[in-house]
């Protein structure tokens, strides 16, 4: 057991692999199939060791920077959900044309878990923070959300369309990964949200 940090949270699921995720507070949760045995679950954290360390200061920096900004304003929800409502839609007919797809409504949100979604009749949902974040990072919402109007999963066929048009995908998804949660706290720290 001392192999294991005491803020280490152990989910179990009928998933078939080990996974691990650093929490917004930087403590480890494992994610491990039902009958995994706890000594699988602490070789599995040991080899690890160096990819928990990087993403776990990663996390306490994020959290130093937080600290440092201050909550959005019920104004500053307000504005960028307008800036959204001007900037968006003419992002997702450019990339809707690139595609060859159709879509439905757009609606605008603020949100504390998801950027974008897709619904199976074409609604595109978008995050208004995104207007916190570079250009690029939008366009790469945009173009994953469509490209579910092709496929409605994550597989080969649907990235491959995604990074046929937008190659920069990865670079753009992983700044959003990277950046995000604090775009997100800092919504929800002023206790602005939906």
């Amino acid at each position: 057991m001392e192999s294991i940090r005491q803020d280490t949270e152990i989910i179990r699921s009928r998933r078939k692999t080990l996974a691990l995720q650093i929490a917004d507070d930087g403590h480890l949760i494992v994610r491990v199939p039902l009958r995994c045995s706890y000594k699988d679950i602490e070789d599995f954290i040991i080899k690890s060791e160096k990819w928990i360390r990087t993403h776990t200061e990663r996390a306490i920096r994020r959290n130093r920077e937080l600290e440092q900004l201050p909550p959005f304003t019920a104004q500053d929800i307000k504005a960028m959900a307008q800036q959204a409502a001007e900037i968006i839609p003419g992002r997702v007919k450019l990339y809707a044309e690139k595609l060859g797809v159709s879509y439905g409504r757009i609606i605008i949100r603020n949100q504390k878990t998801k950027w974008g979604s897709c619904t199976s009749k074409g609604n595109l949902n978008f995050n208004c923070l995104l207007m916190a974040a570079p250009p690029e990072v939008l366009d790469s919402v945009v173009v994953h959300e469509l490209c579910h109007r092709l496929h409605m999963d994550h597989s080969k066929a649907f990235y491959a369309e995604v990074y046929r048009i937008f190659p920069d995908y990865d670079k753009w998804h992983k700044w959003l990964r990277d950046n995000g949660a604090v775009l997100i706290r800092r919504m929800t720290a002023g206790g602005i949200n939906k």
